[in-house]
């Protein structure tokens, strides 16, 4: 573990226990709409729901040495990820994955188009070579998590609605088929049925289209998720999971 990147970078007192740490790593990727209808409420709602995660995340013994977090966001400044609060330059060698007790969220603001598919590759390249580093460690994962949240349809970059989105859901599909990772695809707000049928074609198996913004039980989900992921849960227990979180029960409960 001492060639880890994050090793560098650890506050002093974790030091220690960093370097040690073997524990098996979750990626997870929240892959998420930033663009200009998120304006307003809905931003604000997803930068608090943020913050109480990434503190219920520091206070889950089981998930904040396993799990590590990246950001994508998609619409203000275009397709970026973000190193717990830093906004990574487009030319930046270093991974945005963080250890779960060390994460930070950014601060996301709301402007711009909706490249909803290039944020999915962006998402799908930082996993790849994750498990790379991962393994160039010597160290194990879990199948990472994607968790895409949108409240619109795909634009190009000049704002225009677009079905060039469709060129990734052969990759999506065989991806997700390979087991190589589990995608989340997430409407909010006022979604409309074309909405949701991009949804269904990003992942069949985990869609749902949501009335309001429920990003605290969204992201509560992921958490019931990254578990279920740990204790070598079967696909039953994970639609168990999302079955109830799209009802908006709380599965980790029941």
């Amino acid at each position: 573990m001492r060639n880890d990147p994050h090793a560098k970078t650890l506050p002093y007192e974790y030091a220690d226990i960093e370097i040690e740490n073997n524990a098996q790593r979750l990626p997870l990727v929240l892959c998420l709409d930033t663009s200009h209808s998120m304006l307003g409420g809905p931003i604000g709602s997803l930068n608090a729901a943020l913050q109480e995660w990434t503190r219920e995340l520091h206070d889950d013994v089981s998930l904040s040495y396993s799990v590590e977090v990246a950001v994508v966001t998609f619409g203000d400044a275009g397709v970026n990820a973000w190193q717990g609060p830093n906004l990574l330059s487009r030319q930046a060698r270093v991974s945005p994955f963080v250890p779960a007790y060390q994460f930070q969220p950014p601060m996301l603001k709301a402007a711009g188009v909706t490249l909803m598919a290039e944020a999915l590759e962006l998402s799908m390249q930082i996993v790849a070579a994750r498990k790379t580093e991962l393994r160039q460690l010597g160290l194990q994962y879990y199948r990472p998590q994607i968790c895409l949240v949108t409240d619109g349809l795909p634009t190009d970059a000049t704002g225009h609605l677009t079905d060039t989105w469709q060129r990734i859901v052969p990759v999506l599909t065989e991806e997700q088929r390979a087991k190589r990772f589990r995608l989340y695809a997430i409407g909010v707000g006022s979604v409309t049925d074309r909405a949701e049928e991009v949804l269904r074609a990003f992942a069949p198996a985990f869609n749902a289209r949501l009335q309001g913004f429920p990003f605290r039980e969204l992201l509560q989900m992921m958490s019931a998720s990254a578990n279920a992921e740990q204790k070598g849960a079967g696909d039953e227990v994970f639609e168990k999971i999302f079955s109830q979180f799209k009802t908006q029960r709380p599965a980790w409960e029941s």
